[in-house]
């Protein structure tokens, strides 16, 4: 028997769809301000991250993500209920719909990016060096020059000799176990800096204007970005066009005051004209 080309054409394309997956019936955007507001997870125990205030209220930058996202749904930034998360909760409490998105310093990998779909970067991640402001060396380059003489405070970790030789390879590494310690070791004088996450470092400057400096180096990036649950294009555009106009357009405001809020530093604002993230 003969088959026409133009019935061979339609029975081809009969049998594709009918072996498509069927589209989902709605997205997680239309979900949510249908709601009325944002399920956000993200920690609590984290500064500048996640954290409480005094009167018991969360904040930090994470949570000022959520801010963002929020507004550009409902025009108010408060309009978001937390679900307050284990970092190894991260993952399937998007998976489940427990939460609509996490915020809670997660780092890009590929193996994660395989189990939730990662939004934009909102923050670049990395290790740095924090001197006294007082002390002895001025900045990375002196502290490179002086070798073995330089002894720098680190989180104890079973790579922490290799990340800070690095950057220093001559130093000599003290580990301790605690943040707290890594501090006072350079306080009171048994190290010569800190190496610890750039973030933290910028905090923790902030919490004590004039007493300590950064030495000018970061290493080892890391970038840091919101997740939500594959498969909803509609969803991630719009998270991810709410963070874009947080960093480049109409809401960069909101993100260069909670960035001088968490981290102690300015942000240019957007030059004017041709989209930067064209060049």
């Amino acid at each position: 028997m003969t088959i026409s080309f133009r019935t061979g054409v339609m029975s081809l394309a009969v049998a594709a769809l009918l072996s498509t997956p069927a589209l989902a019936e709605g997205s997680k955007l239309d979900e949510v301000l249908a709601r009325g507001h944002l399920v956000l997870g993200t920690g609590s125990t984290n500064a500048p991250w996640h954290f409480k205030s005094a009167d018991d209220k969360l904040q930090g930058f994470d949570v000022d993500m959520g801010h963002i996202i929020a507004k550009a749904l409902f025009g108010d930034p408060e309009k978001i209920e937390y679900v307050n998360q284990s970092s190894d909760a991260r993952i399937p409490n998007i998976t489940t719909d427990k939460v609509d998105i996490t915020c809670q310093f997660m780092t890009v990998t590929g193996e994660r990016a395989q189990q939730v779909a990662f939004t934009i970067p909102y923050y670049r991640e990395g290790v740095g060096l924090m001197l006294k402001a007082d002390g002895k060396y001025a900045d990375y380059a002196t502290l490179k020059a002086a070798g073995s003489s330089v002894t720098i405070s680190v989180l104890q970790n079973v790579y922490a000799e290799a990340m800070v030789h690095a950057a220093l390879p001559e130093a000599t590494v003290d580990q301790y176990d605690s943040v707290d310690l890594i501090y006072q070791a350079l306080e009171s004088g048994r190290a010569d800096a800190v190496a610890t996450d750039q973030s933290s470092l910028a905090w923790y400057m902030t919490q004590n204007p004039g007493r300590y400096k950064d030495a000018g180096y970061g290493w080892n990036p890391q970038t840091y970005a919101c997740a939500v649950k594959r498969g909803d294009q509609d969803w991630l555009n719009f998270v991810n066009t709410a963070l874009h106009e947080a960093m480049t357009g109409v809401e960069f405001d909101f993100y260069a005051k909670s960035f001088k809020t968490w981290f102690g530093k300015d942000l240019t604002p957007p030059q004017i004209g041709f989209p930067v993230e064209f060049k």
